[in-house]
C-alpha cells in the first residue's frame, strides 16, 4: 500500500491517502506539544516508538474481540488503518484522580477511583475539548444513542483488558481517552494508544511514564516510553 497526499496532519500525526479510498497510512511524527500547542518539541525517536507501541496495543485489542481501524504496521513510523466515519466524542476513563480532573474538582492527585470514572469531551481544539454529556451528543448528531452505548461499553472493555496488561508489568493505567468511528454498521475504535494520549505510572513508586514528563519537564521522555513498552513485550528493534 503507497502513501499518497496527505489529508491531514494534527500535532503529532499526520494521515495519508492510499490508491484505496478505504485505508488510510497513519504516520506517528517525532513531534510533541501540549497545553493546546502552546508547548511544542521534537523528540528523537518518538515517532518509531509510538508506533510500534500502538501497533502492540491495537493486537493486544483485536485479540480480546474489540474492532479497531489498525491493519497492520509498514514501516517504522508507518501503519496501515481502515477509513472511518470518526465521530467527534472523545471518551475517557479515569482509574486514578489526576489531570485535568483534579483541578476541575480539587480532589487530590492519586486516588484510586473505584468504580472508574466515564467522561465525554467533544473534540474540537478551538474549543479546548469541551465536556459535554450523551444528551448534548445525541441532540447536535455527534452520535446516536446506540453508538454512544457500544462507546461506553467499548471503553469500558479497553479498560479491563489494557489495565491488567500494564498491571501485570507493575504499572498503573491512570487514564486514558479513545475516540471511534462507524464502519459497515459497527463502532469500531478509530485511535491510537500511546504513552501521549493516557498516563502510566509505574505501580510501586508512581514514578509518571507517560507525557506528563515532557507536560511537566520531567526529562528521559522517549527513554521513559521505551522503558514502558520494554515492560510490556514490545519489541522496538523488530523493524
Amino acid at each position: 500500500m503507497q502513501k499518497g497526499d496527505e489529508l491531514y496532519a494534527g500535532k503529532a500525526k499526520s494521515v495519508f491517502r492510499t490508491e484505496d479510498p478505504d485505508y488510510f497510512v497513519l504516520e506517528f511524527r517525532d513531534d510533541t506539544s501540549a497545553f493546546d500547542g502552546q508547548k511544542v518539541k521534537q523528540l528523537s525517536r518518538k515517532g518509531r516508538v509510538n508506533n510500534l507501541f500502538n501497533a502492540f496495543i491495537m493486537e493486544k485489542l483485536e485479540q480480546a474481540g474489540i474492532p479497531t481501524h489498525f491493519e497492520r504496521v509498514l514501516a517504522p513510523n508507518q501503519s496501515l488503518v481502515r477509513n472511518l466515519d470518526m465521530m467527534p466524542v472523545e471518551c475517557v476513563v479515569r482509574n486514578i484522580s489526576a489531570g485535568s480532573l483534579c483541578r476541575r474538582l480539587g480532589v487530590q492527585e492519586g486516588q484510586d477511583l473505584n468504580p472508574p470514572t466515564y467522561e465525554l469531551f467533544l473534540k474540537d481544539d478551538q474549543l479546548h475539548d469541551p465536556m459535554i454529556n450523551e444528551s448534548l451528543a445525541e441532540t447536535f448528531g455527534w452520535a446516536g444513542a446506540e453508538e454512544l452505548h457500544e462507546m461506553k461499553e467499548r471503553t469500558y472493555q479497553v479498560n479491563r483488558v489494557l489495565k491488567q496488561l500494564f498491571l501485570d508489568a507493575d504499572m498503573l493505567l491512570v487514564d486514558y481517552k479513545l475516540e471511534f468511528g462507524r464502519a459497515d454498521g459497527r463502532v469500531v475504535l478509530g485511535d491510537e494508544f500511546t504513552p501521549d494520549g493516557c498516563r502510566i505510572w509505574d505501580r510501586e513508586t508512581r514514578r509518571k511514564m507517560d507525557k506528563d514528563r515532557f507536560r511537566q519537564d520531567l526529562g528521559d521522555v522517549i527513554e521513559t516510553y521505551e522503558e514502558v513498552g520494554r515492560r510490556l513485550g514490545i519489541d522496538f528493534e523488530s523493524l
